[in-house]
């Protein structure tokens, strides 16, 4: 099994052909418009480093920025893309890769996403360079999955408040929630039905309402309203589109909704939310208000 997979300037690779040929790297990395497709027997977890990169999957489409991460489960099979200066490195594992990580923490990793300070970011690539070197095998990963497991320590919280009697369950019900955030989060452009995150999940639309709500204190329906104005927003700020167009961009039927519901969460218009963010400096526009983390 060959360790790192290294995709470059516009080079384009799949996992699917290189699991046929028995050479699935535990490492990988895509830099500068290259691109990867993940298959689909493998939990990955991607970090970004430097620039920014684009992440298309089963849960939706994400673009990550310098210092973030995300993680996505074996069926989720994201296409990465990094962009014209990016720089995203990454980690695949199998079943016995994750089974490892249990043992050595009494832990898991989950579908999720985050940023990680500039000390986590340097310590991950360090590590993930270490992982690969010659003569390597899967245990030289353990330090590295101990890292991404430190960067997902603030899950641990909400595991603990998922029903279930055993802890394991509790995890299976924590991973399935997460999964539905993360779609949300990926189809924030439209509006989505409560059927499609219990189809994703596979609870029924009950059950998944009532652990979403007591998880993350907020129903899976406000969330979405909630993203869609947040990407408006985003819209509005970084984009020339006409209102209208934002409106449409961000799953509203028309624009008297879409103004409406803006108003009510930003307390202007979008005219003059546009025009404030206009006057902002640069590094103040990047995160205005209602879009801070």
């Amino acid at each position: 099994m060959r360790q790192v997979s290294w995709v470059d300037r516009g080079q384009s690779v799949s996992f699917e052909k290189q699991a046929e040929e028995g050479e699935r790297p535990n490492c990988v990395g895509v830099a500068r418009l290259g691109s990867l497709q993940t298959s689909g027997t493998v939990f990955t977890v991607w970090l970004q480093l430097r620039g920014s990169a684009w992440v298309e999957s089963k849960e939706g489409k994400f673009r990550l920025r310098q210092r973030e991460w995300i993680a996505f489960e074996k069926e989720s099979r994201p296409l990465i893309q990094a962009g014209r200066d990016g720089m995203c490195i990454g980690v695949s594992l199998d079943s016995d890769a994750l089974r490892m990580l249990g043992t050595l923490a009494d832990s898991s990793v989950y579908t999720g996403r985050g940023r990680m300070t500039q000390a986590e970011a340097r310590l991950a690539l360090r590590l993930w360079r270490e992982a690969q070197g010659p003569g390597t095998s899967i245990h030289h990963l353990r330090p590295l999955l101990l890292h991404i497991a430190s960067l997902q320590r603030e899950m641990s919280g909400g595991v603990q408040r998922c029903p279930g009697r055993s802890r394991m369950r509790k995890r299976q019900v924590f991973g399935r929630m997460q999964r539905a955030r993360m779609y949300l989060e990926g189809n924030s452009h439209r509006v989505v039905r409560i059927g499609e995150l219990a189809e994703l999940t596979n609870f029924s639309s009950w059950y998944l309402s009532k652990t979403f709500q007591s998880l993350y204190e907020e129903s899976p329906q406000s969330l979405s309203a909630r993203l869609r104005l947040e990407r408006a927003a985003m819209l509005l700020r970084d984009t020339d589109m006409m209102i209208g167009e934002v409106a449409a961009a961000s799953g509203f039927d028309n624009c008297c909704s879409f103004a409406r519901a803006f108003r009510s969460k930003y307390g202007t218009s979008a005219t003059r939310y546009r025009e404030a963010m206009e006057m902002l400096p640069p590094e103040s526009a990047k995160f205005p208000i209602g879009l801070r983390k």
